[in-house]
């Protein structure tokens, strides 16, 4: 159960990551803008919003990777940075729209809850 939780975790870090490429990197590109349904008049005018919103993507990502790099001891950090990612995606679905609580917040949730049944 401990592998398929810490394996889960891992997706979480690396959406997280894909999150900071798409919002840092990405965010003014035709795939960028296919992705976030974005104009790119509106787009260019909140680059420099989303590279934020990237970079707050990659502290949750390295957080989770911490946790897992800490082995039995980041138990609590792994716990930690995925309430951040619950919280983030739940505030996300509530604010902007419902598919950012599928793509965050369950499968941290999902991750969350293996680790607790380990």
């Amino acid at each position: 159960m401990n592998a398929i939780a810490n394996l889960l975790v891992g997706l979480v870090a690396l959406l997280h990551g894909y999150f900071l490429v798409l919002e840092m990197f990405l965010w003014t590109t035709p795939f960028g803008r296919r992705v976030f349904s974005l104009t790119p008049e509106f787009a260019q005018a909140s680059k420099a919003l989303a590279a934020n919103q990237g970079l707050y993507n990659g502290f949750l990502a390295a957080g989770l990777v911490w946790g897992l790099a800490a082995g039995g001891e980041g138990f609590h950090i792994k716990i930690f940075f995925l309430s951040c990612v619950i919280v983030a995606g739940a505030y996300g679905a509530w604010t902007v729209s419902r598919k950012i609580f599928y793509v965050q917040a369950l499968p941290a949730i999902a991750a969350l809850v293996l680790l607790h049944l380990h």
